[in-house]
């Protein structure tokens, strides 16, 4: 930057691009995996820039005409969709499934920054005096930055890790959209040793060949396993700020006296509000989706899948009513996988996890839709059996015990509610019943005493290995 203007310098302009682009192209062909594509299209995208940049040299320095336009400004148009694809698959790649408002969140950013874009860059390009070759390219420029903005905030809005190369490409890509912008809007005044315009783009040269040569460079594609994150304090400040530059454009345009862009402002103002109201709604769906998925998770036991304690409560509770208001039987009965320490210590706690998943899985399957199994607690479990007596629940019983897994057994105890007791009388019964059949013996189901209120004498035990 400090060489005078001319062509020494612009040649070694030209230099440090080409050696950006060398990095990029190399990388990739070290790669040799799925990260190799988008490092090679962004040196190829790069690669049309530098391109375009000794053309420019040639016409401005050797042939001695006016260099625009030329075939070089078709070169530089090049390198934006080159360029934008990359950064769709990298996003592509890296974007965590439950990820998914993301997409609506690059899609205001995009919207909102192309009014400014338009305001100031497109709309006074239209209908403005020239041939019509020069007018398609003065309005390429910003219609390839537009397009190049949206692959960048799609980038940028994805889950993925920030790494140093991430973090490197984004900012050589401000550096493009800079650089463009100030070409257009900000004219080098003649005499200054240092051209202000061609400070962003060696900038970005540098970070792209940067970019490339640092460790993370083969990360890019690496994505977010977990869950997407919520709606932050910086992307709410950030898209709040994006929403607002539509009425902004038009009070700054009200208050200098200028003509103001109203369908511009009004058609983007109507996008605006639509992806807000979607993107609301989708927030609203989320939260919606994690309320069920807390309630499912307070109401269901992780190890087995099978209703916890909570559940059984409550159904329990309701079964009382429905029993007392149709004096259909009620039966419940506490089951107890036999030895189970034992088990776990012989083939470790892994094994005994799987023989209770299992174990709930097959029980499961036998039994009627009436029926409810939930886990009680370690390797206990409730069944509760609405409409079945004491005759039907052990034969359901013994049903359950032919498809235990492992060849595993199990001890149960069998009560039928009185129709006065209290939930916690009828589980205490139930439980002296289980333990009694496990001092018994196990491998067996024994009936629980009567309630003392009942006077009715205690039930023999029954074994499963006879039923």
């Amino acid at each position: 930057m400090l060489l005078p203007y001319g062509m020494s310098r612009d040649v070694v302009y030209v230099l440090i691009g080409l050696s950006g682009v060398t990095v990029m192209l190399m990388s990739a062909a070290r790669f040799r995996s799925s990260i190799s594509l988008p490092w090679a299209l962004m040196g190829t995208g790069v690669l049309m820039a530098v391109l375009g940049d000794s053309l420019w040299v040639y016409y401005e320095h050797i042939a001695e005409v006016n260099p625009f336009p030329s075939p070089a400004d078709g070169l530089y148009l090049l390198e934006y969709p080159i360029v934008a694809t990359a950064l769709h698959i990298l996003a592509r790649h890296r974007r965590s499934p439950a990820d998914r408002e993301s997409r609506l969140d690059s899609a205001i950013l995009v919207v909102g920054l192309a009014l400014p874009y338009w305001v100031l860059l497109i709309d006074p390009q239209l209908g403005s005096p020239g041939p019509v070759l020069t007018q398609a390219i003065l309005l390429g420029y910003p219609v390839a930055d537009i397009l190049l903005l949206a692959g960048l905030v799609r980038l940028v809005t994805t889950a993925g890790p920030r790494t140093p190369s991430f973090r490197m490409i984004t900012m050589a890509l401000v550096c493009v959209l800079a650089g463009d912008v100030a070409f257009v809007l900000v004219e080098d005044p003649q005499g200054f040793s240092v051209s202000l315009g061609v400070v962003p783009f060696l900038t970005a040269y540098l970070l792209w060949g940067a970019a490339a040569l640092h460790p993370s460079a083969a990360d890019l594609l690496r994505p977010t396993p977990e869950a997407a994150p919520s709606l932050t304090t910086r992307r709410l400040l950030v898209l709040t700020a994006v929403v607002l530059l539509a009425p902004g454009t038009l009070i700054v345009q009200l208050v200098a006296g200028v003509e103001p862009s109203t369908w511009a402002v009004a058609i983007t103002s109507a996008i605006l509000f639509v992806l807000v109201v979607v993107r609301m709604a989708a927030m609203l769906r989320r939260m919606q989706e994690q309320a069920r998925r807390l309630d499912e998770i307070a109401r269901t036991d992780t190890l087995t899948g099978l209703p916890n304690r909570r559940t059984l409560d409550a159904q329990l509770a309701r079964e009382y009513d429905r029993a007392a208001r149709g004096g259909t039987p009620l039966t419940l009965a506490l089951l107890d996988l036999d030895r189970f320490k034992r088990f776990n210590d012989t083939y470790g706690h892994q094994a005994g996890d799987e023989l209770l998943a299992g174990a709930a899985t097959a029980w499961s399957l036998v039994l009627s839709s009436g029926d409810m199994l939930a886990r009680y607690g370690g390797e206990e479990f409730v069944l509760l059996m609405p409409g079945r007596d004491l005759d039907g629940a052990e034969h359901l019983l013994s049903a359950l015990r032919l498809v235990t897994p492992e060849k595993q057994t199990f001890s149960a105890g069998l009560a039928r509610w009185d129709g006065r007791e209290s939930p916690l009388e009828l589980l205490r019964r139930t439980d002296k019943a289980l333990y009694a059949a496990k001092e018994a013996g196990r491998d067996r189901v024994v009936r629980a005493d009567p309630p003392v209120t009942s006077g009715a004498p205690p039930l023999e035990p029954t074994s499963l290995t006879s039923t």
